[in-house]
């Protein structure tokens, strides 16, 4: 099977080794990747900010550059919930196949190759944390946590208030400051309370908020890309 991998801004920009990672992983269940080097932006945050008419030029990059691909891979819940449900919205029909064929991470593990055990190997008291888009947009449910479950070594710690944002909520952390940085607390919080080494999410801007509100607050726990720990086996943890 051959994929593309719709890395996003955020991975290529702020934590690129997510990327690798996701291609590691599926690399390993024999999957072929590709880079499609017109990707960009998928226009979340013009459109979450009231600018549509900035959103439609990425929109048709999008399409021109995943267009022939019959499985889009991306990790991120955020931007493939933006990608299949508003896509159709901005650009009707022309969008929709497209759209339909953007998975994230978990989902396509889960659903299409029909995989819960990547053969990760990840030795470490894990706290996971479900991303609004994730959980509520694109319904994820319990694919992130059977795939925890299945990495060798991981022990899953429960996480108090899990399905509560953690605050970032892309414009609104800049907007609602104040607000966000609360959030963001309680998150930290939680997560220290479940006595984990790491917390992962399948989203990196929810773990760069919360990661950098553990760091202002000293603690030593490592945010981690859910895609990170599938990528991580006993000869190399990521």
């Amino acid at each position: 099977m051959r994929v593309a991998l719709f890395v996003t801004c955020v991975n290529d920009t702020l934590r690129p080794r997510t990327g690798r990672a996701t291609v590691a992983v599926l690399e390993r269940l024999g999957v072929t990747v590709d880079f499609p080097m017109g990707q960009s932006c998928c226009g979340q945050p013009f459109l979450s900010t009231g600018y549509r008419g900035r959103t439609g030029p990425l929109v048709r990059r999008y399409l021109e550059a995943f267009g022939g691909y019959q499985h889009i891979v991306t990790p991120s819940a955020s931007c493939a919930a933006m990608v299949r449900e508003q896509f159709p919205r901005l650009a009707g029909e022309t969008a929709a196949g497209v759209a339909s064929r953007t998975f994230e991470l978990t989902e396509f593990l889960v659903d299409v190759l029909g995989v819960t055990d990547v053969g990760a190997y990840f030795p470490y008291p894990v706290a996971y944390h479900p991303t609004c888009h994730g959980l509520r947009v694109l319904g994820l449910g319990n694919r992130p946590r059977r795939l925890l479950e299945c990495v060798k070594g991981l022990e899953l710690r429960e996480l108090a208030g899990a399905e509560e944002c953690c605050g970032f909520g892309g414009t609104f952390s800049v907007k609602n400051p104040a607000v966000s940085a609360a959030m963001g607390a309680d998150k930290a919080r939680a997560v220290t309370a479940a006595g984990a080494s790491a917390v992962c999410a399948v989203d990196n801007s929810c773990l760069l908020h919360i990661g950098g509100t553990l760091a202002r607050q000293g603690s030593a726990v490592r945010p981690v890309h859910l895609a990170e720990i599938l990528a991580s086996t006993e000869g190399e943890v990521w």
